[in-house]
């Protein structure tokens, strides 16, 4: 079972500012951490590799230093990890960072099941993992809470929903996302430290994955971020005198006045 999890860094706090020259999240100062969701995946993806042999690999794309967060994963229990990386892939939305991502797979070739995060704390989206599969030509299950069984070319899971949980059968190879209910990811090994320490991480660009210069990136992006901006609070306060009767009617003919009665 040859397992590829996808992971990003995302800034480990939600106290982020915004640069209001280019609307960017200003990094500096800032640590780094792989996305929360996506450690379910990284678990998850070592726990089968446990049951069923075979390798995991982890994903990321991102700048140089999103290597850490893929030597953290290898720290976790993953074999290896490919980061993906080029200054054309700066400025991607979810379309584009997809299909960058389905073209290293493509690259990479041999795969059982692709496993991602829900969704990531910064874009918040939820959707790499089905737009991939979508471009890979997969089966695609989102929400998922528990692995049943393997065997056979195909995967049983369980699928959170409203009320419960479906079942849910697909073939292999296929791409999921899982919720945080589907395990409980384990600490870095001293074994896993060292091994992520010493480990080569290779950087495949647009050259390693031939992809089109029009479908990466800013340039490929079907959607812009225009303006973010953190909305100011106003808070104004005001004391109504008087008896309880007339404190009531001053509150009251304020509300009307205001067009909220």
């Amino acid at each position: 079972m040859n397992v590829v999890v996808c992971l990003k860094q995302v800034p480990g706090t939600t106290q982020v500012k915004i640069d209001p020259q280019t609307n960017t999240l200003i990094r500096q100062g800032i640590e780094n951490i792989i996305n929360p969701f996506d450690t379910y995946a990284i678990e998850e993806g070592v726990r089968l590799r446990e049951r069923t042999g075979g390798k995991v690999t982890a994903i990321s794309m991102g700048p140089p230093q999103a290597e850490t967060a893929l030597r953290e994963a290898i720290s976790l229990g993953a074999d290896e990890g490919i980061l993906l990386s080029d200054p054309t892939f700066a400025g991607a939305d979810t379309w584009t960072t997809s299909y960058t991502i389905s073209a290293a797979l493509r690259k990479l070739g041999q795969y059982d099941l692709v496993i991602c995060g829900r969704q990531t704390l910064d874009g918040d989206t939820g959707h790499v993992g089905p737009q991939l599969a979508e471009m890979l030509a997969l089966p695609f299950i989102a929400y998922v809470s528990q692995i049943e069984e393997i065997a056979d070319g195909s995967l049983r899971v369980q699928r959170m929903v409203e009320d419960g949980y479906e079942v849910v059968e697909s073939p292999l190879p296929a791409v999921i996302t899982v919720v945080k209910e589907i395990n409980m990811p384990r600490l870095p090994s001293l074994r896993g430290i060292a091994r992520s320490k010493s480990a080569t991480i290779p950087v495949w660009g647009a050259k390693e994955l031939n992809t089109d210069p029009g479908r990466v990136g800013l340039a490929g992006s079907f959607t812009r971020v225009i303006r973010i901006f953190s909305p100011q609070r106003v808070c104004q306060g005001e004391i109504f005198q008087g008896e309880a009767e007339e404190q009531v009617d001053c509150l009251v003919n304020r509300l009307k006045d205001d067009g909220f009665i």
